[in-house]
């Protein structure tokens, strides 16, 4: 840890929930890489920021993760946990085991998408420092970090649902990408709880460095402030 301020405060962290969502979706379709998911009325109730699929609608699983990542649909997350699990609750347990195998010791995940959330043993959050365990697990550890790196840099994606009925399109919204030389991946979020969140990994020189930014108020100064974190680390 190069630099660390309040880092192990427990905090929402909005939708950069969504980066261990993505890594156990992109494990899970290691070996069953066509998997679909019929929407349920609890995905295709999420409220915005979402993809606005309908109840019935089918669509690969592995589509929906560049809605998840690019867009941040929280309808699209809901959809990849009950395809993987069979339910938002299931995949919750499979998030907290997976955080604990990373080695995360303040982490409890209650929802796929990251809204704000609590049950009988907490709020949905985390750490600054877990959070860096998490992203740094995804592209370093997992066996899919290469696919996690494709979709997550991924600047424009189109696709439909199985029955060709729709058709989507997603633009990758971290405008992170394209401030900083080096800059590869990494997940923004917002919640009121969380305000804005802002994971983000860069390269260069051959070094690698995760940054963590959360509970900052004003998107912009998440990047700035990671920006300037990045260039001290470099």
């Amino acid at each position: 840890v190069l630099y660390g301020k309040d880092a192990d405060v427990v905090r929402p962290m909005a939708s950069t929930t969504k980066i261990m969502t993505c890594i156990l979706a992109l494990e899970y379709l290691r070996e069953h890489p066509d998997q679909t998911i019929e929407v349920s009325d609890q995905a295709a109730s999420q409220p915005k920021v979402h993809l606005g699929m309908q109840k019935g609608e089918v669509f690969y699983i592995k589509d929906l993760l560049y809605s998840l990542m690019l867009e941040s649909h929280n309808d699209s997350a809901v959809a990849v946990a009950e395809g993987i699990a069979g339910s938002v609750e299931e995949f919750a347990k499979e998030m907290n085991a997976k955080a604990a195998e990373i080695g995360c010791k303040d982490t409890h995940f209650i929802t796929p998408n990251g809204l704000d959330a609590e049950d009988e043993s907490g709020v949905h959050s985390t750490t600054a420092e877990d959070l860096a365990k998490i992203m740094q697990y995804c592209i370093m550890t997992s066996g899919e970090k290469e696919a996690f790196l494709e979709v997550t840099r991924t600047k424009e994606y189109q696709f439909q649902d199985t029955d060709r009925k729709r058709t989507f399109s997603c633009h990758n919204h971290n405008a992170f990408l394209d401030m900083m030389d080096g800059a590869l991946s990494g997940k923004t979020g917002f919640t009121d709880e969380a305000w804005n969140t802002l994971v983000t990994y860069a390269k260069k020189d051959g070094k690698t460095l995760v940054c963590v930014e959360l509970r900052v108020n004003g998107s912009w100064k998440t990047f700035n402030e990671s920006a300037e974190l990045l260039d001290y680390g470099f």
